[in-house]
């Protein structure tokens, strides 16, 4: 399972006022924190953008590039944005994210063709309702695959979002349930003839919560999601022991696929 750090993220207002200033020292020092071993991807988002604006994901990209060799993960929901983004990169990033929205199937597809990035696919439809059940999640992948592949993305190229719930929504258990079922059945190649890759954005779960809610809720949903295959988890990586209980999470699983079964405690070591 790789790990994607969503610090560098609009909401956050050091981000968002470095953003505004053009300041790429705020933005240096969080790459810095974030980029702990063990991270593999960065995603960028800068948030919604005025027209004007559209030179923040430009900016993002030239100033992460310049302090980390990680992977990138460009993310905005409009193509304009991802398109600058993507023409200051030095190497191939991902791009975020496409859903049955029609101005997304019309801007974000042809980009990933031409750029032959890997592309994230939100499982949501085209009024951005994300549906409860793994049914109506795994019809949307079925979906968008095709509508992908029939313009030229190679399915591996493909990584499913089945979108984890926020806790304040009434039915997020329900929510929760039906991704880990999503996840399982993607990456166990139930679905389609190859194992799809899965991601998912764990901050999701406790974003505007963290108060009522401690880090140990994501940890377990992590941990149920990493047996059910999840490829990669995007996550606030500079909390403390997220990291560690990651790692942790990480070895129970490859030491499960590897033999079979989970270690003994004294094993662990």
């Amino acid at each position: 399972m790789k790990l994607a750090a969503d610090n560098l993220n609009a909401l956050n207002p050091r981000v968002a006022q470095a953003l505004r200033d053009l300041d790429p020292v705020p933005i240096r020092e969080l790459v810095q924190r974030c980029t702990s071993p063990g991270v593999d991807w960065i995603d960028l988002n800068p948030g919604y953008l005025s027209k004007r604006h559209y030179d923040r994901m430009a900016f993002l990209v030239e100033t992460v590039e310049a302090v980390t060799d990680r992977g990138l993960i460009l993310d905005s929901p409009n193509p304009e944005v991802l398109a600058r983004g993507l023409a200051a990169c030095r190497k191939t990033p991902v791009l975020s994210a496409l859903s049955r929205e029609p101005h997304k199937i019309d801007g974000l597809l042809p980009l990933a063709v031409a750029y032959g990035t890997p592309l994230v696919v939100l499982l949501m439809d085209e009024r951005s309702r994300v549906p409860v059940s793994m049914e109506e999640r795994l019809a949307l992948a079925v979906e968008l695959r095709e509508t992908a592949m029939a313009v030229g993305v190679a399915p591996h190229r493909l990584i499913f979002d089945p979108v984890l719930p926020n806790l304040s929504w009434p039915d997020a258990a329900e929510h929760v349930r039906e991704v880990v079922k999503t996840v399982r059945m993607l990456s166990g190649g139930s679905i389609f003839p190859e194992p799809a890759r899965t991601m998912v954005g764990l901050s999701n779960l406790r974003s505007g919560l963290r108060k009522r809610y401690p880090l140990d809720v994501e940890i377990r949903c992590l941990a149920v999601l990493a047996g059910a295959g999840l490829d990669t988890v995007l996550a606030d990586t500079v909390q403390p022991d997220f990291l560690g209980a990651y790692k942790a999470i990480n070895r129970l699983v490859a030491d499960e696929e590897t033999n079979g079964r989970f270690p003994a405690p004294h094993e662990r070591d």
